[in-house]
């Protein structure tokens, strides 16, 4: 009987902020059991299926997520890789291995690494038996991608939608390639070029260009380059700090490393002429907020990208909230992550008046807490299930999410409050309609996000502004305190100039 191949899985999912004080750590992480991810719809789950269909033996190791958030602990990834070495050894002591998948993020910074991704597929190649052993997987459009990742693997695969509506469908690309190099006996290699631009989440949108231009070229070469297995484009992520932040390009060949940086090259030439629409313009927050009052219909969509929850900010800013209270808005929502004051309301009954301090606890940068009454309406355990199990935030979390303990206020003349004791991206609608609060019905609905909500909310909004205001994911990235990124990168370094 032929024997089934035998693949390890493992994944390692963190976005760092590297600008927000806190740190992520052993506490913040989602730990599961691999195998418990089929059906849940994340990238993990996606490459579970494909390899249902062909037949592997899976091998599970380690899976540890956690949302986007402050630097992580090192113990964290220790703790990781101590998981990942022990299933690893053992598997090629027991029956040995003939691949290796992971599902990454690619913008992971630790207390100790500004490249944990990279030293993790290096400690992977030094462990006896592995050093060329097949090593695919999966990781999101905005990773720092390092030249060490590329050079310790032999196809890792990007998303290409933001938002990241195609995660699992990439993981299952991702897997496909294991399976043909497999079939074939024949493995390609990575071979990446780091641009001198950095575009902040908000100027990544794939629908938009410069994105949209550069995915559309990588189809195309892909189309007629018959030893090019996959090109990645990696919009990169602006909040890490590390060496390798920005915009960056890879390519998973079988053919020689001249042809790949040609192909390098064509896309990083394009990125540099196209620079500029990578740095989208924001609305004036009471401009849009005034105007929103003059149209018709509804919902408006009022985007706060410097408090983006899936870019790692605490998301309890009150900017928004303190707009729509001055403009005496009588038909909207804002969430808000504020586990104090949810505890506050513990014993509040409906219709129930307290005075409480909503947000503004999180970020030193953004609005201050704002001290208001609020009418009590409901309150619940926070969990819910994804209507869209493409949305962005499937990817990593799968369809089930859990805000923590939650409740409902209205303030002002009429403007609903959801508080929540875990920070969630507003990637779908479930968040809002499972607390009672119906997003169709709304004038204006404060979204902390950059693009990852379009999928959710575009549908039905009758209109879209995005705003400035001060926060820890600001779309103003040359304000940031870069402290080790390379020189020559645009906007960032005044002196930059195209090579």
């Amino acid at each position: 009987m032929t024997k089934r191949p035998r693949i390890l899985l493992a994944a390692l999912f963190h976005e760092t902020h590297s600008f927000v004080e806190e740190i992520t750590g052993l506490d913040d992480y989602t730990i599961r059991d691999v195998l418990d991810r089929r059906g849940d719809g994340s990238t993990v789950d996606g490459f579970l299926e494909v390899a249902d269909e062909q037949n592997w033996e899976v091998v599970p190791s380690a899976d540890f997520t956690a949302l986007p958030s402050g630097t992580t602990d090192h113990a964290v990834f220790e703790l990781f890789w101590e998981k990942l070495h022990s299933a690893l050894t053992s598997a090629l002591a027991d029956g040995g291995l003939d691949g290796i998948w992971l599902a990454l993020h690619g913008a992971m910074v630790t207390t100790e690494s500004v490249d944990p991704e990279g030293e993790l597929l290096s400690r992977v190649r030094a462990v006896p038996g592995a050093a060329h052993l097949p090593l695919f997987g999966v990781f999101d459009l905005h990773a720092n991608f390092t030249p060490a990742m590329a050079d310790h693997a032999n196809g890792l695969v990007a998303y290409r939608e933001n938002p990241h509506v195609d995660a699992r469908d990439s993981a299952i690309r991702s897997a496909r390639l294991l399976a043909r190099a497999l079939d074939e006996g024949i493995l390609p290699h990575m071979v990446t070029l780091t641009a001198p631009l950095m575009w902040p989440p908000t100027g990544t949108g794939t629908a938009d260009r410069p994105m949209r231009d550069l995915e559309a070229l990588a189809r195309a070469i892909e189309a007629e380059t018959p030893a090019i297995w996959g090109i990645n484009i990696v919009a990169g992520y602006s909040f890490s700090d590390t060496p390798d932040t920005g915009v960056s390009f890879a390519v998973i060949t079988t053919a020689d490393d001249a042809v790949a940086q040609s192909v390098l090259q064509r896309l990083c030439a394009l990125a540099i002429d196209l620079r500029a629409h990578g740095l989208p313009e924001e609305w004036n927050l009471d401009e849009a907020v005034a105007r929103i009052k003059t149209l018709a219909g509804g919902p408006y969509i009022v985007v706060e990208p410097s408090d983006n929850i899936g870019g790692g900010a605490p998301g309890d800013g009150t900017a928004v909230l303190r707009a729509f209270l001055s403009h005496d808005l009588d038909n909207a929502a804002v969430a808000i992550a504020d586990p104090a004051a949810v505890a506050a309301l513990a014993d509040a009954l409906p219709g129930e008046t307290r005075r409480l301090s909503l947000g503004g606890k999180g970020s030193a940068i953004a609005d201050p807490p704002i001290e208001i009454d609020v009418r009590f309406v409901s309150r619940s355990d926070g969990n819910f299930t994804l209507e869209d199990r493409n949305s962005h935030l499937a990817a990593s979390q799968g369809v089930h999410f859990a805000m923590g303990p939650s409740a409902v206020v209205i303030v002002g003349k009429g403007i609903k409050v959801l508080l929540t004791s875990r920070k969630t991206p507003p990637f779908d609608l479930a968040q809002f309609r499972s607390q009672g609060i119906i997003p169709e019905d709304l004038k204006a609905i404060g979204v902390k996000a950059a693009v990852a909500h379009r999928r959710a909310y575009d549908p039905i909004a009758a209109g879209s502004f995005t705003v400035e205001t001060a926060g820890p994911c600001t779309s103003q990235i040359t304000s940031l305190p870069f402290r080790r990124l390379r020189p020559g990168v645009f906007p960032i370094h005044a002196d930059w100039k195209p090579e």
